[in-house]
């Protein structure tokens, strides 16, 4: 995309900012419904786009766009300050179209994402969910790179410090990146604790935060896991076949032996 006018590029240069976006969603009491909310309105839910750890993300995200289910009077919602959610009442679950608009200096276009407002229990404690009424939370976890942002925009995704979410695009940068790998997960908590742009993930997760470098690695390692066991299974089948094969190989000789008398 070329620059904007009057904007000059910062070559080989990618910045990253993460941010998650879901739904929460409770059923409504039927006896403390509120008089507005239709009768075959079951639950509740609010869906939002946010920092990770609820930091304020307005420096690079202008406004976001929500597309509701078309049942609903004003399908369409833009809310244009933090915090970027709405609330609403219903009954089903659909697929909505979030699209991010960004600051002006950013010279980018809009992007669009796609969620799936969750408001019945799943998964496998899906039954306790249900009798226990508990709040259901479907969430995800993005990023938004920007490629050679203009200086302006540049500055602002940068402010305060932020230099650990630059991502170098040469073989050069990458090096230098890699090994400064482990001072910079030393320094990610000193910068959050001074106020500056980072887009770091939290080094340990909390009740309200899953993601994290903990989780990160968690995952990884369950991946490893599962791969080792692909591998195993595959090992056993591949000595499965061999000794089927070698079983039908005797059968066939024995049976040719049999033929020839």
């Amino acid at each position: 995309m070329p620059a904007p006018l009057g904007g000059k590029r910062v070559k080989g240069v990618s910045v990253f900012r993460p941010f998650v976006f879901g739904n929460i969603s409770r059923p409504i009491d039927s006896d403390h419904r509120p008089p507005d909310v239709p009768s075959d309105h079951s639950h509740q839910w609010t869906v939002w786009v946010k920092g990770v750890n609820d930091e304020d993300i307005s420096y690079w995200l202008k406004k976001v766009q929500f597309k509701l289910h078309d049942t609903y009077a004003s399908s369409l919602r833009v809310v244009e300050q933090p915090p970027f959610e709405i609330t609403e009442t219903g009954w089903g679950e659909f697929e909505m179209a979030i699209k991010l608009y960004f600051v002006p200096e950013s010279g980018e276009k809009p992007q669009t994402i796609w969620h799936t407002l969750k408001i019945h229990p799943w998964g496998p404690d899906a039954e306790a969910q249900r009798v226990e009424k508990r709040p259901i939370i479907s969430q995800n976890y993005e990023e938004i790179i920007f490629n050679e942002p203009v200086e302006a925009f540049y500055d602002l995704l940068t402010g305060g410090g932020g230099h650990a979410s630059e991502k170098p695009s040469s073989a050069r940068g990458k090096a230098a990146a890699a090994k400064g790998a482990s001072k910079q997960a030393h320094a990610v908590a000193a910068r959050v604790e001074a106020g500056a742009r980072t887009a770091e993930i939290p080094l340990r997760s909390t009740r309200e935060n899953p993601y994290s470098r903990d989780t990160e690695g968690k995952e990884l390692d369950r991946m490893r896991d599962a791969v080792r066991k692909v591998e195993e299974l595959i090992r056993a089948e591949r000595e499965t076949l061999k000794q089927r094969e070698a079983a039908l190989e005797e059968f066939k000789t024995s049976d040719e032996s049999g033929g020839k008398k």
